[in-house]
């Protein structure tokens, strides 16, 4: 079955890539952990395990010998590098077969992998590391393939495999990973020479070659073939899952669902901490949730341990029907909070049911997937990457589920197995391991006006600070543009036209499809018309409390709404200007609207305060390098006002405050950065950041 096409994975081995890369075995074997990571049919974020074996002279010795490069702990095939491997001398990890105790010596052996490091940059040795180096092949694979997953999980999977691939492929029985697991693959091999893989009960699949590509190929037609066969059976039966039990919503009545859902749901998951959400209506889900089946298959939970690490042991499902109103909150909420409450006390016994001496403390008992059938599938974490990556590998778990039903019977693991993976010791060093979250980590922030200038300030401070953000303007091209500044997971955008109260509603639609709801408020949007009494237009005078006034009160509003619904609290902050304080001539539109933004933000923060709401003000003011607002006649008009150039501005600036400053828009952005991450008890505020004007000093 030697050929480059496939039908059910990609190939992607390019050989003039391969040709750059040279005799570099170790760069050649990054290339294909990074290819076969690419495709999710293959493995998932941060599943499965690559290697290769290579000659290096030993620095101690100056002999030549053997060393494997293997996916250190916590990495990700698809976005692997040199930095996330562990180089290991692979004699001195064989010899740990002489003092290895059995099973109940499994975590010992974990710590006595770094005597074995020969690169001192090596990233710390996975559990999989001896299911590798006790194999004697130059490259190896071990993938979470869902087909492979789904014939792994399959009621009789040794009869499948050998129906499927006859004698040239091994299988070895469910063993949690570890040194053990190692041996009996080790075993498997040497009672059957010949095969050319491996498959493990419940979890995936080794495959080896003697070069990268000869590895590469051999996982892809492995993996081919199991697809196939499932495939054929799929036709066979007609259908899967039992047939459509729930007719799907249009898409846009399910979006429409989702995002009003979407805030009470974050609010239930978020009882013991912050979470994040993410939504998927995809075809598999539906296909899934719609189900007959889904009332069998959901409470037995996943198969493989990558899947439920990240998904927990078995998903919610929500008692609602597709076509129920949604709009009466409360009475959704008492209808939900029930099933949250049997779903954390169902985790609590199998917690103290399945604990050992030793188990670290209880984890958060919520749900971490949530399925309302007809409509789609929710995943809450810590941030919107662990939500999504969540989701992605519980759609994993329901291919290999349709899988495994369509050539047999799907089967998961013991819940005794299954707490014995979630809880092991060695996965909570892992957790211990992480890095601090950063203080806006878990939060979501709407910024209006966030095409650039001031707003785009408040916007980068805030996702650098941990936060997901939103950024809302008027003009697309500069949130296309704005949007391109932040890597994966982090932002999305909304073209919002604050004046109108359908637009402000879709903005806030979307940060609760993209990310479960709101915490952080920022109206940035702005403009400013200088002009003297007598020059003012009604025109000018409108659009000026429309988009400051009206669009600060529509955007809180119903920010209010999802931020009682979620019941977390949060922050409003107006960016308004020295201006509202402080009396100068030509002015008297911009004034008295920022004065109207001002005195709103102290009404709302006397009205919001039971609600954990605070209300903030920043008040900028001299914001010319980087400021929207500075372009064009508004310049022009400050200029005219103080009898100088529109070059001479800056200086101006600069020279009029205490600190003979210039204010920069990344000033401002610490300023609403003081309010949502350091100064929790603060509210119905204002800071100046202005470099310090006596007239505008507030008290």
């Amino acid at each position: 079955m030697k050929t480059k096409t496939f039908k059910h994975v990609d190939y992607l081995w390019s050989d003039q890539k391969a040709a750059e890369l040279g005799n570099d075995e170790v760069a050649l074997f990054l290339y294909r952990s990074n290819i076969l990571g690419a495709d999710l049919r293959i493995t998932n974020y941060g599943g499965g395990n690559t290697s290769c074996k290579t000659i290096e002279k030993d620095p101690l010795t100056n002999e030549e010998v053997e060393v494997m490069w293997i996916k250190g702990s916590g990495g990700d095939i698809g976005t692997l590098t040199k930095a996330g491997i562990a180089g290991l001398y692979t004699e001195r990890l064989r010899n740990l077969k002489n003092v290895y105790g059995g099973l109940a010596d499994e975590d010992r052996m974990v710590g006595l992998f770094n005597h074995c490091i020969y690169d001192l940059d090596s990233k710390a040795p996975s559990i999989d590391t001896p299911l590798h180096g006790l194999l004697p092949f130059k490259h190896i694979d071990h993938l979470h393939p869902d087909a492979l997953i789904a014939i792994a999980a399959a009621k009789d999977s040794k009869k499948i495999t050998e129906e499927i691939w006859g004698n040239n492929m091994g299988w070895v029985p469910w063993q949690r990973p570890g040194f053990d697991l190692g041996l009996q693959l080790e075993k498997c091999l040497n009672d059957n020479p010949d095969i050319r893989g491996i498959v493990l009960g419940s979890h995936g699949l080794f495959t080896w070659g003697d070069s990268s590509y000869e590895c590469y190929i051999n996982s892809l037609e492995v993996i081919e073939m199991a697809s196939a066969y499932i495939e054929n059976k799929i036709a066979e039966n007609g259908s899967v899952f039992g047939g459509q039990k729930v007719e799907s919503l249009s898409r846009e009545n399910r979006r429409e669902k989702a995002a009003r859902l979407m805030p009470l749901l974050r609010g239930l998951c978020s009882s013991e901490n912050r979470m994040i959400g993410h939504f998927n209506d995809s075809d598999t889900v539906l296909e899934y949730i719609n189900s007959n089946d889904l009332e069998r298959l959901a409470p037995m939970g996943t198969s493989c341990p990558d899947h439920f690490l990240r998904t927990k042991i078995q998903p919610l499902v929500l008692p609602i029907e597709p076509g129920e109103s949604l709009e009466d909150t409360k009475k959704v909420f008492e209808k939900l909070e029930p099933a949250f409450d049997r779903y954390r006390q169902e985790y609590s016994s199998y917690y103290e049911n399945h604990k050992r001496n030793n188990s670290p403390a209880m984890r958060d008992t919520n749900p971490v997937i949530i399925i309302y059938p007809g409509v789609g599938m929710f995943s809450f974490a810590k941030n919107k990457q662990t939500a999504r990556v969540a989701s992605e590998f519980y759609v994993n778990a329901i291919n290999v589920m349709r899988g495994a039903e369509a050539i047999s019977e799907y089967t998961a693991l013991p819940r005794q197995e299954a707490f014995d993976i979630e809880y092991w010791l060695l996965e909570e060093a892992k957790l211990q391991r992480m890095p601090k979250e950063k203080p806006l980590s878990r939060k979501v922030a709407l910024i209006t006006g966030a095409g650039g200038g001031i707003g785009k300030a408040i916007a980068d401070k805030l996702a650098s600070e941990g936060a997901n953000v939103v950024l809302a303007d008027i003009a697309e091209d500069r949130l296309e543009d704005a949007v391109k500044t932040y890597t994966n997971d982090v932002a999305t955008y909304t073209v919002c036209n604050v004046t109108k109260s359908e637009s402000i509603a879709d903005a806030y639609k979307k940060a609760c499809i993209e990310f479960g709801g709101v915490d952080i408020l920022v109206h940035s949007a702005g403009l400013a018309i200088s002009k003297p009494l007598a020059d003012t237009t009604e025109k000018d005078w409108t659009i000026l409390q429309d988009v400051l006034v009206k669009g600060q009160f529509e955007l809180a509003k119903q920010a209010v709404e999802i931020m009682r619904t979620q019941g977390l609290g949060g922050d409003i902050i107006s960016i308004a200007s020295k201006n509202g304080l402080v009396s100068g001539p030509n002015n008297v539109g911009y004034g008295t609207a920022k004065a109207a933004q001002q005195h709103m933000s102290r009404l709302l923060a006397a009205e919001l305060g039971d609600d954990r709401i605070r209300v903030n003000t920043v008040n900028p003011d001299g914001v010319i390098v980087g400021s929207k607002i500075w372009e064009g006649a508004w310049a022009e008009g400050r200029a005219k006002a103080y009898g100088i150039s529109v070059e001479e501005l800056p200086a101006h600036y600069a020279k009029r405050n205490l600190l003979n400053e210039i204010i920069y828009p990344e000033d401002i952005a610490n300023g609403v950065f003081a309010y949502v991450g350091i100064l929790e008890k603060t509210t119905g505020n204002i800071i100046n950041v202005d470099g310090g004007m006596p007239n505008a000093f507030v008290r």
